[in-house]
């Protein structure tokens, strides 16, 4: 008799559970997915997020991924001789755990950074030298700087080990509204503090002495950000974790992570520029009225446009680098004031003139790169032996003295200075850059949310611009759409995740 009662109820339950998991309050039923998508920007930023909301929102939605120059934004090429060198974003920390994703996913092949030896210059003389010899390297700091090198390793370890937080929050499908709420869920007020404080402010309150962040620091931040210790300390932090060693990059070019996750996420690549975004009022074909905004641009000589259930903007709010116009939004969207810094990349093929650097013979000088500090007549920031996107990482020996070197400089080099650099060149290609943001702390990150279902990733950069923060960024802008497009709000700004997450089974 139990038996029959238990095949009786059995059937009877299931029919119950199935109807409260359509039918009941906070099942896990979704709403129907957005027709289509469209995301402004096909660098790194836009590509990660084509890749994030396919997989979110599933094979049915339609994904414009508009682009109105080349794929892959500010990771790029320049071409010398018939060989491609990277000229925007070059190196990738090894716990840049969503850029090896990518190149896990996409099948790509990876090269390691350069065993070259560096050098620091302070416009008079090399204040530093590295050695091959990894004792000899250890002396010579301990020597000049005390134990403040392995402080500094340990301070940036700090921060990267609650920065790496983030990939668990993600994984688990966490979103943040906003940048700050983000810095605060992995490092609470200490990251939020460093937005606010420059690097300066923020080292000297850890005890670092003004000669070694004038001869250490000043240097890994001219060559990553051109700029120096006015930055906002979580910056750097990001570019001293750049410094260190591991870094690798995509063999072919990193710019292939955004053409391969453009393919892998199906979109629709659209060759045009983006002028304007407004929202209005459309009648779709399985339902009423409901807002969407259209996009309208121009492809060539010609203006078009189509309607989208939300867009992600992956470009620079900045006219210089983008033009788009947001007409009759209720409030109007703050657009268009974010300043970014002026860089110059010029590649050299050349023999470097070294004596301006040591009077040792030229065939005695040894350094791939030289690093600079502060000075009032530099007119450079950093110089470096480069190899082609597709070669081995390590330059090969050179027969006749000559190198490709890379150039970073405020300006546009002048042939008389490319002159005092080398004793002679045979090639040299230039191109300017608005790179990334010019940091000046206090720092208001850039709001995510511009709209109802209009969001902005590159924001993130006033944190810290570099190829995995706008990977999460993208990542965080396509949990986010998808979340509230579903009213997932315990998803969404949830605090003390690190405890929650920290204490599940």
């Amino acid at each position: 008799m139990v038996r029959c009662a238990a095949k009786l109820v059995s059937p009877f339950l299931g029919l119950w559970l199935l109807l409260c998991s359509c039918w009941c309050p906070g099942s896990a039923e979704l709403r129907a997915p957005p027709d289509k998508i469209a995301i402004v920007g096909a660098g790194i930023g836009g590509t990660s997020a084509a890749y994030y909301l396919r997989q979110k929102f599933g094979k049915d939605v339609k994904i414009d991924l508009f682009e109105k120059g080349e794929v892959g934004g500010r990771l790029a090429t320049m071409t010398v001789q018939g060989q491609e060198y990277e000229a925007g974003g070059s190196i990738i920390h090894p716990l840049n755990l969503h850029m090896k994703r990518f190149v896990k996913d996409l099948g790509l092949s990876t090269t390691q950074g350069s065993d070259g030896l560096m050098g620091v210059y302070d416009g008079e003389s090399l204040v530093f030298e590295e050695s091959h010899w990894f004792i000899i390297n250890m002396i010579k700091l301990v020597w000049n700087y005390g134990l403040q090198f392995f402080r500094m390793h340990m301070w940036v370890e700090d921060v990267l080990d609650k920065f790496m937080r983030i990939y668990r929050y993600q994984s688990h499908d966490y979103a943040f509204t906003s940048v700050e709420k983000m810095l605060h869920a992995l490092g609470g007020n200490d990251f939020l503090g460093m937005l606010n404080l420059t690097l300066l402010e923020t080292l000297q309150k850890a005890g670092f002495s003004e000669k070694f962040l004038n001869e250490m620091v000043v240097p890994v931040m001219r060559v990553n950000y051109g700029q120096s210790l006015d930055t906002n300390g979580f910056v750097g932090a990001v570019s001293l974790a750049g410094a260190e060693s591991g870094l690798w990059a995509i063999e072919g070019g990193n710019k292939l992570a955004c053409s391969g996750l453009l393919q892998a996420s199906k979109s629709n690549l659209i060759s045009g520029s983006v002028m304007y975004i407004e929202e209005k009022i459309r009648t779709k074909q399985t339902g009423g009225p409901t807002k969407m905004y259209e996009v309208v641009y121009q492809a060539g000589s010609e203006t078009y446009s189509d309607f989208y259930d939300i867009v992600l903007v992956a470009t620079p709010m900045n006219r210089k680098m983008s033009n788009i116009t947001f007409l009759n939004f209720d409030p109007p969207i703050d657009e268009f004031h974010q300043h970014y810094q002026h860089i110059v990349t010029t590649l050299v093929k050349g023999q470097l003139n070294s004596s301006i650097f040591s009077n040792r013979a030229i065939d005695n000088f040894g350094l791939t790169s030289v690093l600079t500090t502060d000075h009032p007549g530099m007119f450079f920031n950093s110089i470096a032996i480069v190899s082609p996107v597709r070669e081995q990482a390590n330059p090969e020996p050179s027969t006749d003295g000559t190198h490709v070197w890379k150039i970073f400089s405020q300006e546009t080099l002048t042939k008389e200075q490319i002159l005092k650099l080398f004793l002679s060149y045979d090639y040299a290609v230039t191109k300017p850059w608005l790179a990334y943001p010019y940091y000046k702390p206090p720092e208001k990150c850039p709001s995510i949310i511009l709209h109802d279902r209009l969001y902005y990733l590159n924001g993130i950069e006033f944190a810290a611009s570099a190829m995995e923060m706008s990977a999460i960024a993208a990542h965080n802008a396509a949990l986010l759409a998808y979340h509230r497009w579903n009213g997932h709000t315990d998803m969404i700004d949830q605090e003390d995740l690190y405890e929650k997450l920290k204490t599940e089974l």
